[in-house]
């Protein structure tokens, strides 16, 4: 297995029809595929965005009759390659969703999943409102897997804040961190870059950043600039505020080279306060 692995991530402006944005998606992966794309990622609520959140209760389907999850993995048995989906709305309970990520093989496969732990409540200077948990049950599971001879850590979006799931994932061997997310426009402006390049140094891992953009129903904004980040906290590619791709090869020798530079992961110590 090559130490070369090209990855994409996809930039969208997801609205409330599904069904145009599976349309949406699909093209844009095609394009990653076309361009060499062995790993394509896309940004959580790939199957929608609705505002408020309880409307998506209305549409979310369970696992097992998800039209997103479905076309998707389709496509990645039909192209050959790795999707990383960066999450999708899935009914549990009459009142209740997941926020799920989804890992696909090039065969189709269901490879991996996981479930948002930390979930979006909060009240911004700006006066926009959140509380994701008023329908999102979050996870308690983080997830490390195997994918194209590499380790993939995962998470989505707010989980950025909380630097510890990022170092565990590292000390489980994660070399890729993915953080697929539709952060709000103030959010986004002030954290983004500096909370992805931040764990990025902090594990000397690469860092897959997936993004929504725009404007959405409801008249929210997404800030969209999905990026990818090298170990060494380098922006190997971005798109900034428009839907379309990025992608670029990551070397996984330069996790071993930049763990070996500063092998911060080494040296933890506990402590009492």
């Amino acid at each position: 297995m090559s130490e070369i692995i090209k990855t994409a991530c996809v930039q969208l402006n997801a609205g409330p029809d599904i069904a145009g944005n599976i349309s949406k998606v699909e093209e844009l992966i095609r394009q990653a595929a076309s361009a060499g794309a062995q790993l394509i990622a896309t940004p959580e609520n790939t199957c929608h965005i609705s505002f408020p959140f309880t409307k998506r209760l209305a549409s979310a389907k369970p696992q097992d009759e998800h039209e997103t999850l479905q076309n998707i993995q389709k496509l990645a048995a039909e192209l050959g390659v790795w999707i990383l989906i960066g999450s999708l709305g899935i009914k549990l309970e009459k009142r209740t969703l997941a926020n799920r990520t989804f890992l696909i093989s090039d065969k189709g496969a269901i490879a991996a999943t996981y479930d948002k732990i930390h979930l979006f409540d909060v009240d911004l200077p700006n006066g926009e409102r959140y509380r994701e948990s008023a329908i999102i049950q979050p996870g308690n599971k983080a997830v490390v897997v195997d994918c194209l001879g590499a380790k993939i850590g995962f998470s989505i979006c707010y989980d950025i804040r909380f630097a510890t799931l990022y170092r565990a994932l590292a000390h489980k061997g994660a070399q890729i961190l993915t953080v697929p997310a539709a952060f709000s426009m103030p959010t986004g402006e002030a954290h983004w870059e500096t909370l992805l390049r931040a764990r990025a140094i902090e594990t000397g891992s690469f860092v897959l950043a997936p993004a929504q953009v725009g404007e959405h129903e409801g008249g929210r904004q997404t800030w969209g600039h999905s990026m990818i980040i090298n170990p060494w906290g380098e922006v190997l590619a971005e798109i900034e505020t428009k839907t379309g791709i990025i992608t670029a090869d990551l070397n996984m020798g330069e996790v071993k080279r930049a763990r070996a530079a500063i092998p911060a992961l080494q040296h933890d110590r506990e402590f009492t306060i």
